[in-house]
């Protein structure tokens, strides 16, 4: 009998050890997953911070678009979600395939809403270059500027 007593005994002080073990690791992995769940609420915050900052912000590009047969357009667009404001446009490689007229017409352009578009018209011949490097520089609508540099290809 005194065996008896002693062994569950024993066996509750294992139990209890094996209990106590248990819940440490136990308040371990919760520790963990809480830095986890901060760390994972941290980038949540910092990309819907990115998405509000995008949806406030014009995202300006230029793509030549085919009108006809050898007739082509260089269509400048707003693709962001804000309006854009004072748009200029340069070419810093030089420019021989858009008309200056339309260029002088149509820029420095003063507004423009997202997906809204304008289109230069071109002036392509056999020695005209295919890619052309166009600068956009603009304005959003807390005034801040902005600029894109594109390669623009036929």
């Amino acid at each position: 009998m005194e065996y008896l007593s002693e062994f569950i005994a024993f066996l509750a002080l294992l139990l209890s050890g094996y209990a106590t073990y248990r819940s440490l690791k136990f308040k371990k992995n919760e520790k963990e997953l809480v830095e986890v769940q901060k760390k994972l609420n941290q980038l949540m915050l910092e990309k819907e911070k990115r998405e509000a900052n995008q949806a406030q912000k014009a995202d300006l590009g230029a793509n030549f678009i085919t009108t006809g047969k050898h007739k082509h357009r260089l269509k400048i667009f707003n693709k962001g979600k804000a309006t854009a404001y004072n748009i200029n446009i340069e070419f810093p490689d030089g420019n021989d395939l858009i008309l200056e007229h339309g260029l002088k017409e149509k820029f420095p352009m003063e507004i423009m809403e997202p997906g809204q578009s304008v289109a230069l018209v071109t002036a392509f011949d056999k020695q005209s270059k295919s890619k052309l490097k166009v600068k956009l520089r603009w304005e959003n609508e807390r005034e801040e500027a902005d600029e894109k540099i594109l390669y623009s290809t036929i």
